[in-house]
């Protein structure tokens, strides 16, 4: 019983349950070989009622609570469905639009982001940059009612698919994290494009690219919030970003537990189940421990959040022993399929691969040791 949830999250729950299983696991194969979701799929999403889904009704949204975001979370990485990049669009980019986007700016876009009709993304991310915001080197400066902005962003998830780029600059580079604003790159605007999807070593149908901007022209009123405020913006939302990758990782710890639970107990070793040798069973048994003991922890954490209370040393924690405990997890996981597990065909491997990136993104685990360190 996670008390968490609500009668009404776990009606949910079952309706994103049934899309991703029907509108999404059947064609993920394909879509890590094409290298990115179609489109069609965030109209789809957008119409069940997966996007935006604690973003007031006013907007287009749910009008429910992050527990609701959390569902959609955790459903997508229990199958390790890795390519939508809903999470993005609705617990990172639609958050900053609602709370501090002009009302003019929020009726605008989140709707048509609810319904699968735009795809947000955050350019924060710059070449030789990593987890330090404070270094970013995009600029933007104002000329005739308007911004200039130039700068070259990286790892962009939703980078290609992207309608809407909230994008961090330094506006007043002597002020260093000071100077940050955000703003929003709209597709067509002059002097900005995308590059080619990246080449990576997992995540394979995830949405990700390099944005450039040459000169690029944005209106001063695409601005979100204050010009100078970014930084702070930024780093006020970075808790629920966090919390975002430990709710995956514990749902993909698992989904994949699971999984393998019925894969040893059908796999036959020396004429007997693989699941009847001591040594497997014992593996399985840590495995389910681990992930009880997180899971209560994270449900925890997400309690904290939606009572606004979830301190950023905390989240710190829970991304960094989430993700750290996912990659031991499946590696011994995958070690129980043997030879199988290496094959892209079982999901054990592609879970595995595509787990890598998560002590690294969102702050590396180097990063969450720091924060966690100043409440020492």
């Amino acid at each position: 019983m996670r008390t968490v949830f609500s009668s009404e999250h776990d009606l949910f729950r079952d309706t994103v349950r049934r899309f991703v299983e029907t509108e999404i696991v059947p064609y993920h194969r394909q879509w890590e070989k094409d290298g990115i979701v179609p489109r069609e799929l965030w109209l789809k999403a957008g119409e069940a009622g997966l996007l935006l889904c604690s973003i007031p009704q006013e907007y287009g949204g749910g009008g429910g609570d992050f527990a609701h975001n959390a569902v959609v979370i955790e459903e997508l990485a229990r199958v390790n469905a890795s390519g939508p990049g809903f999470s993005m669009q609705s617990d990172v980019a639609a958050p900053y639009i609602s709370q501090y986007g002009t009302e003019e700016q929020k009726r605008r876009w989140l709707p048509a982001m609810a319904r699968g009709e735009m795809i947000a993304a955050l350019g924060m991310t710059e070449p030789g940059t990593g987890s330090d915001v404070k270094a970013i080197r995009t600029s933007a400066v104002q000329r005739d009612g308007n911004y200039i902005i130039n700068g070259q962003k990286t790892f962009i998830t939703n980078g290609q698919n992207a309608d809407i780029v909230i994008v961090a600059v330094k506006t007043k580079q002597k002020l260093g994290h000071r100077g940050v604003s955000l703003i929003c790159v709209e597709k067509g605007a002059a002097g900005f494009s995308k590059g080619q999807g990246l080449d990576k070593i997992g995540l394979l149908a995830q949405d990700t690219a390099e944005l450039f901007f040459e000169d690029a022209i944005v209106p001063v009123s695409n601005l979100l919030g204050e010009e100078n405020e970014g930084f702070r913006y930024l780093m006020h939302n970075l808790s629920q970003e966090r919390l975002v990758l430990a709710l995956r990782a514990a749902a993909s710890m698992e989904g994949m537990l699971e999984n393998t639970v019925a894969y040893t107990r059908q796999r036959q070793v020396f004429g007997k189940p693989l699941f009847e040798m001591q040594n497997t069973r014992f593996k399985l048994a840590s495995a389910k421990a681990q992930t009880s003991m997180f899971r209560a922890f994270v449900d925890e954490c997400l309690a904290a959040l939606i009572n606004g209370q979830l301190s950023p040393a905390v989240a710190a924690m829970a991304k960094l022993l989430g993700t750290e405990m996912q990659g031991t997890v499946l590696d011994d996981l995958l070690q129980l399929h043997g030879g199988y597990g290496f094959m892209n065909d079982y999901p054990i491997g592609r879970a595995w691969r595509d787990a890598r990136v998560m002590r690294i993104y969102g702050g590396s685990s180097e990063i969450m040791r720091e924060i966690i360190s100043r409440e020492l």
